[in-house]
């Protein structure tokens, strides 16, 4: 065969190969950031339920393990565990967290969205702004005090509460399993 022609033709499939190859790994970065900016854009919108608007979030019929942790920004204890947390939340994302605020709803743009920017808290927040607290602490759990921070584990088939700070993610790993 005549090597004027292949060279070309080698030339031609060289540069095809290395276009298709930018092109799809520019795709999968675009993706990744959309996918990024999705997460860190969760809390643009901080939702405010009372609490009968936010109980059907702590039930489920679905196969889907849960994660719901009561918690503010004043309570030091909670803070600390936050970070663990959303390290859970990123090492096991078939596994829905909910970060509940019970903050003012007054500061969710001055105070709690800064707060979740500086600390890279990119789990969904809703805000539970429901001032009967001794009707809905026990209608969460009879055992529970009312102290924070709070959690709650479920699937459909199991429920735990923990009313204490998790010291590490192994901690919360530990929990979480005792649900299967």
């Amino acid at each position: 065969m005549n090597t004027n022609i292949i060279n070309p033709l080698k030339s031609t499939l060289c540069i095809i190969f290395a276009l298709i190859t930018l092109t799809s790994c520019n795709n999968t970065n675009t993706e990744k950031t959309i996918t990024s900016e999705a997460k860190k854009n969760v809390n643009q919108d901080i939702p405010v339920y009372d609490f009968n608007e936010f109980e059907p979030l702590i039930y489920t019929k679905s196969d889907k393990t849960y994660l719901v942790n009561f918690w503010a920004m004043w309570c030091a204890p909670c803070v600390k565990e936050l970070p663990y947390i959303e390290e859970f939340a990123v090492k096991y994302p078939d596994v829905e967290v909910i970060l509940v605020s019970l903050d003012f709803p007054k500061d969710i743009e001055t105070k709690l969205k800064p707060f979740l920017k500086k600390k890279n808290i990119t789990q969904k927040v809703v805000l539970l702004d429901d001032a009967d607290a001794n009707a809905w602490i026990d209608k969460i759990d009879p055992n529970w005090s009312g102290a924070i921070p709070f959690t709650i584990m479920f699937n459909k088939n199991e429920r735990l509460f923990y009313e204490r700070s998790f010291e590490n993610l192994e901690d919360l790993e530990n929990q979480i399993k005792k649900l299967n």
